[in-house]
């Protein structure tokens, strides 16, 4: 029996071994990441459920950023390390946005479905980051729209107006988030993530540049006559 123990220690050393040297035979990817949004959205909350696979159901405010990094093996031959840089959604740490995005190549923006002036607010995160965020190209980086706390039944956000605005606004895509069910939360970063490496492995220099900004608006505000997006 022990000798029975001893060859199975030995061969689970070795594969892990052996999974150890693939890993570092790997190309690695390093990709900074912006998750941005107004106060109290869930930007925090979303992070820590991607990072440590946990809800947090307390409210804690960002101060400026924080940092958080995931390792993600992407292939059988490439594997991909995320810094996620949490920025703060109140006004007063605004100033520093322009450090904090030094380096980005993708970003999520965030909003509550809950919340309408979160939604709204959409439009001047993404025209800061087409501004302050931009690609050695030049052009705007991947930028996915995620639509939190879906699971919430006092929603006043339309999946319609979130459609809208994503595509005026030259989003990757949306996708309706729940932190707390942990609804679409590893598919929406690897949607991003996608992309990000796709634009990055792209031969073509020309790509289009960012389209005019078209403010997010409520279906209410459309039936009274204003411009939809």
């Amino acid at each position: 029996m022990e000798e029975d123990t001893e060859e199975e220690m030995s061969y689970e050393n070795k594969n892990k071994e052996e999974d150890e040297e693939r890993q570092r035979a790997m190309n690695e990817h390093l990709l900074k990441i912006l998750i941005v949004g107004d106060g109290n959205v869930g930007k925090s909350s979303f992070v820590h459920r991607y990072v440590n696979g946990q809800f947090i159901k307390t409210y804690k405010m960002t101060m400026g950023v924080d940092y958080s990094v995931k390792l993600l093996l992407w292939s059988d031959k490439e594997k991909v390390r995320l810094q996620l840089w949490d920025i703060a959604g109140q006004e007063r740490f605004i100033s520093m946005n322009r450090v904090y995005y030094k380096g980005a190549v993708g970003c999520v923006v965030m909003f509550d479905v809950t919340s309408s002036a979160s939604f709204l607010s959409c439009c001047h995160w993404k025209r800061d980051l087409d501004n302050k965020a931009l690609l050695p190209s030049g052009d705007s980086i991947p930028c996915i729209l995620l639509a939190n706390k879906c699971d919430l039944a006092q929603r006043v956000v339309t999946a319609d107006s979130i459609d809208r605005f994503s595509k005026a606004n030259g989003f990757v895509t949306w996708m309706e988030v729940s932190v707390k069910d942990n609804k679409n939360i590893g598919e929406s970063m690897r949607r991003l993530v996608q992309e990000i490496l796709s634009v990055q492995s792209s031969l073509d220099p020309l790509q289009p540049g960012p389209q005019d900004s078209v403010y997010p608006q409520l279906d209410s505000e459309c039936n009274r006559g204003a411009r939809c997006c």
